[in-house]
């Protein structure tokens, strides 16, 4: 089977976003601190802990890259080296990424992202939120 076949086969089951992973007895994952958007009392702000973990399913060896980018896209907030995984046939894998001292400057939606063989797989949002301050009204939600 070619890379690229086994590219086409590989599924991306969840991402989740989370303040720590461990390993536990028995080959299990402990989440700790698990969210989908960051309520923060000012910005910018810096995050000492960072953790993206992706499921995985499929078979074959892989490389995996994480980014996160700002919510206009045009700039890294955090990128991850490229690490190999290999999944067994019929199998699954599991890829944590761990990021240490990330700045998120402004609040909005950044953008999770996934590479694989450094081509883009998938992407998820990860809303940066000041509690202090009242969510903006878009025209959309103005009846």
């Amino acid at each position: 089977m070619t890379q690229q076949a086994n590219a086409e086969a590989l599924k991306l089951h969840y991402t989740i976003i989370c303040e720590d992973v461990r390993l536990e007895v028995g080959q299990k994952l402990s989440l700790i601190g698990v969210f989908y958007a960051l309520q923060v009392p000012q910005l910018p702000i810096n995050v000492l802990k960072l953790v993206i973990l992706n499921h995985w399913s499929g078979a074959g060896q892989y490389l995996s890259e994480v980014r996160i980018l700002t919510p206009d896209r045009t700039q890294p907030v955090a990128v991850s080296q490229p690490s190999a995984f290999e999944i067994p046939m019929g199998g699954y894998a599991d890829n944590v990424t761990l990021f240490v001292n990330v700045t998120f400057p402004v609040a909005g939606d950044y953008v999770v992202q996934a590479l694989i063989n450094s081509t883009l797989f998938a992407e998820q949002p990860l809303t940066v939120m000041d509690v202090n301050q009242p969510p903006a009204v878009s025209s959309e939600t103005i009846q």
